[in-house]
């Protein structure tokens, strides 16, 4: 799981060539807390050349996360070739719905 911030986020996402799941949460937010084990976990199992996980602070990059309409959290987003092309947001952001999401770009 890749660790972005508002300096890498562009090269490793928006410019991305494939398939990038990037985990944007914020300092505090205790629905992030619980869902990022399952994230990472979820990383380990599908991470591979033709998936790329990463990890946005929005705490700490707020302007960056306006901009991709990150509106709320927990938000788990997948982009392709920098475009998002799905997501789960807020309540909708359970283990089971992310890793369905996931499952149909792998």
């Amino acid at each position: 799981m890749l660790e972005l911030d508002k300096t890498t986020f562009e090269k490793e996402v928006l410019q991305a060539t494939g398939k990038v799941v990037v985990d944007f949460y914020g300092n505090g937010c205790v629905s992030c807390e619980a869902l990022m084990p399952h994230v990472h976990a979820l990383a380990d199992k599908y991470g591979s050349d033709t998936l790329k996980f990463c990890a946005l602070n929005t705490s700490k990059a707020r302007r960056l996360a306006i901009g991709q309409k990150i509106l709320g959290l927990p938000v788990i987003a997948v982009y392709e070739n920098g475009t998002m092309i799905d997501s789960c947001v807020k309540e909708a952001a359970t283990p089971a719905a992310v890793e369905a999401m996931i499952k149909k770009y792998c």
